[in-house]
């Protein structure tokens, strides 16, 4: 296993749709194994392979809510259903998302608050996983990345305009710009 660089905003695999998966095998296997070992290090609660410079529709995730309940586990060419959006106002701090491709920023996204996850795992056995709250969120998340939507693409005034002056300040928005978590000095 090994910790991969971490493709950064601007680099056009992130701003793609990925391709899908055709055949799990041994180097998919180890695909896998470094994205876990990726996000655990970043740390992370989801990664896209097209965050590790890979286009292919798979995503992992490992989150743990505040009763202790875990879910972790790996989507391979998911599909995801998602309740409609709230349009109460929204909450700073509640709705505030982050992006190992955006290191260090976050802003209030909207999100659905209920999705059904379909994908495949690694042995090619279907499963489907109902998600609510931050497990939901993650989900959409890491599934826009499949479509080459960063969450900031989603960002409404004046956040998007405030992720865009970061993207400028830092210097990313053009290719091949990547981090390497434990390596690299950067909040993510």
């Amino acid at each position: 296993m090994a910790v991969r660089p971490i493709s950064i905003t601007g680099d056009p695999v992130l701003h793609s749709p990925a391709s899908q998966v055709s055949l799990v095998d041994e180097g998919l296997r180890t695909l896998v194994r470094d994205m876990f070992e990726t996000m655990d290090a970043a740390p992370g609660v989801g990664l896209a392979a097209p965050q590790v410079g890979v286009g292919l529709r798979l995503f992992v995730w490992s989150w743990v809510d505040d009763d202790g309940q875990g879910s972790r586990g790996v989507a391979v060419n998911p599909t995801l259903w998602q309740t409609p959006l709230g349009i109460e106002p929204l909450d700073d701090d509640g709705e505030s998302e982050g992006c190992l491709s955006i290191p260090g920023e976050r802003f209030p996204l909207r999100r659905a608050d209920r999705v059904l996850l379909r994908a495949t795992d690694l042995e090619g056995e279907q499963f489907e996983v109902e998600a609510h709250g931050w497990l939901a969120r993650i989900f959409q998340h890491e599934y826009d990345h499949l479509d080459g939507v960063l969450y900031a693409d989603r960002l409404e005034h004046p956040f998007h305009k405030a992720a865009a002056k970061q993207v400028k300040r830092s210097s990313w928005g053009v290719p091949g710009k990547t981090w390497l978590p434990g390596v690299d000095d950067l909040d993510a």
